[in-house]
């Protein structure tokens, strides 16, 4: 019984917040909260990205579990602050891309690096996302309450990539892991020769 809620819980979390995110737009007088919220499930670059975070530091064990994801968000907070002052930062896009490209190639060849590198490749990718969401926060709410909700739904996506990859690695099924990583790998790629 156990073993199924473990892999089933994350699935479907997976499947249903995205829709309970989007179930208030177009809403004129969305709270600063909500759409902090919503962001990181609006697109499915940064919410693959987000959960290959998880995916990893849970692949990769050790103190990586838990500061992989909190590398992530702090440094995404940051990013956040400079979208949100208009602060010119190149590339983002690209480097959004380039996030679905190297997280998923990182899980999908279980690649293990020491944690000042796997903290400064999943750091330089936070910076890009935190810059996208910080810069699109509509205007008229609190760049405090919305960066706290896109902290909170970052937080839960790694979470959701931490409980997979526990649930498949506890059922005997690590080639899962890795195939997911490759499919990340894969659309980061379709996303940059279509875009």
């Amino acid at each position: 019984m156990m073993r199924n809620f473990n892999i089933k819980f994350p699935l479907l979390v997976l499947v249903l917040l995205p829709g309970l995110a989007y179930a208030h737009v177009g809403v004129e007088h969305v709270s600063g909260w909500l759409a902090g919220i919503q962001h990181p499930f609006s697109g499915l670059d940064h919410l693959c990205a987000m959960v290959a975070v998880g995916l990893w530091a849970r692949q990769t064990g050790g103190r990586t579990l838990w500061a992989l994801p909190l590398t992530f968000v702090s440094v995404m907070a940051l990013g956040g602050v400079l979208g949100m002052m208009a602060i010119s930062l190149p590339f983002i896009e690209g480097g959004i891309l380039l996030s679905l490209l190297i997280l998923g190639f990182l899980v999908a060849f279980s690649i293990q690096l020491p944690l000042i590198a796997s903290a400064a490749i999943v750091g330089m990718f936070a910076l890009f996302h935190g810059y996208a969401h910080g810069a699109e926060m509509p205007h008229s709410i609190s760049g405090l309450v919305y960066a706290l909700g896109f902290m909170l739904a970052t937080l839960i996506l790694h979470v959701m990539g931490i409980a997979t990859a526990s649930g498949l690695v506890k059922i005997g099924r690590p080639q899962w892991l890795r195939l997911t990583g490759a499919l990340i790998t894969m659309f980061g790629g379709t996303l940059y020769f279509v875009g």
